[in-house]
């Protein structure tokens, strides 16, 4: 598709919203119950930070983060540098937290990443890992909508304007042959932004006809009754696709690389201890949930949502650039420049260290 003329208006409400950060403390060794490792007697300083400030969403499609926080990963690795977190409700408000400084390194999906670099004209931003693939379904109330086509006509909640389910969803009707205005929502399809946290009480009330979301909202509205009309990992090849990236600041990446390769080694150590600990794993993702959220999630959320992510170190770049098409094609941005929005060279110099082979970024890293 031919790029716009100028900047979609899509652009600048993303700029214009606010952050939605929950929580902004120190965890690891501050804290005296999350399991998280206390820094060590005689410890230094990384890079002579005094704290890196990592954010992240309260999905369970940030696992590693969620896991890494927990149980320490990140603090160990940091050493007397403090581990700080914040964390969102949505990629959009993650991705301002980065471009004002007000964190270091995220958390995010793809969508809100790329309109990041896109807004920033690649200046601000890299993609520096992956986190997790799948996790993200179209819930849908059966006595309303019994099969795909049933779909138009209904109202259907996606995060938040921009982010990566809105994106996937707008696509997904477009392929479907259906209109929808991308910035109101409107069309053969009523797109509803809706904050994850208030999605199943939306549902529930029959304000939305169903939703396309991350988990563990997902599980959330099954276990209100919904059923899985579709599991977007079906729409992609290998059912492999990008839900989460690791995206820090460039500047930062610059000023402090030392620091930006312990988070990374944090990252893959906590990656292949969720493999090795599933179990365990699971439940350090939600006692983190509860923590950050005020409520754990029950066995019959937590139990599907976990099973139906894969946490990985690979950013899946090709299927960022699909999703980046896929932004244009709905009106959302102009046609980015994607060249250099990854810098994959310090997590390849941590995975060649643990003898794992490299990873890919479908020629869109830094030259």
């Amino acid at each position: 598709m031919p790029a716009t003329t100028a900047p979609r208006r899509a652009l600048a409400l993303l700029a214009a919203l606010p952050l939605l950060v929950l929580a902004g403390c120190g965890y690891g060794s501050q804290a005296k119950d999350d399991g998280g490792v206390r820094i060590a007697a005689g410890a230094e300083k990384t890079d002579g930070l005094d704290s890196v400030r990592i954010g992240y969403l309260g999905n369970v499609t940030h696992a590693t983060a969620l896991v890494g926080n927990q149980k320490g990963f990140f603090q160990k690795e940091l050493g007397a540098t403090e581990a700080r977190y914040a964390v969102f409700n949505a990629g959009p408000s993650a991705i301002e937290a980065l471009n004002s400084g007000s964190i270091d390194i995220g958390w995010i999906g793809p969508s809100p990443a790329v309109n990041g670099y896109a807004r920033s004209e690649g200046r601000n931003l890299r993609i520096i890992g992956g986190s997790a693939s799948g996790g993200v379904k179209l819930v849908v109330n059966p006595d309303e909508i019994k099969s795909l086509k049933d779909v138009k006509g209904k109202r259907i909640a996606t995060p938040q304007l921009g982010n990566t389910q809105d994106v996937a969803f707008l696509n997904w009707i477009a392929e479907q042959g259906w209109k929808v205005d991308a910035q109101s929502g409107k069309g053969d399809v009523t797109v509803v932004r809706s904050d994850n946290k208030v999605t199943p009480g939306a549902y529930e009330s029959g304000s939305v006809d169903g939703a396309w979301v991350p988990e563990p909202t997902a599980s959330r509205l099954v276990a209100q009754g919904g059923t899985v009309l579709l599991d977007e990992s079906t729409l992609w090849p290998d059912e492999e696709f990008v839900t989460t990236n690791i995206v820090v600041r460039q500047e930062f990446l610059e000023e402090h690389p030392k620091a930006v390769a312990a988070v990374l080694k944090a990252s893959v150590d906590t990656n292949e201890w969720i493999g090795a600990h599933p179990g365990e794993a699971k439940a350090a993702a939600n006692k983190q949930l509860e923590k950050d959220t005020g409520k754990a999630l029950p066995a019959d959320v937590l139990d599907p949502a976990w099973k139906s992510i894969r946490v990985t170190d690979d950013p899946l770049a090709a299927t960022l650039a699909a999703q980046a098409d896929h932004a244009v094609e709905a009106g959302l941005l102009e046609q980015p420049g994607l060249d250099g929005i990854y810098d994959l060279t310090l997590l390849n110099k941590v995975l060649k260290a643990k003898g794992e082979p490299a990873v890919d970024d479908a020629g869109l890293g830094v030259q």
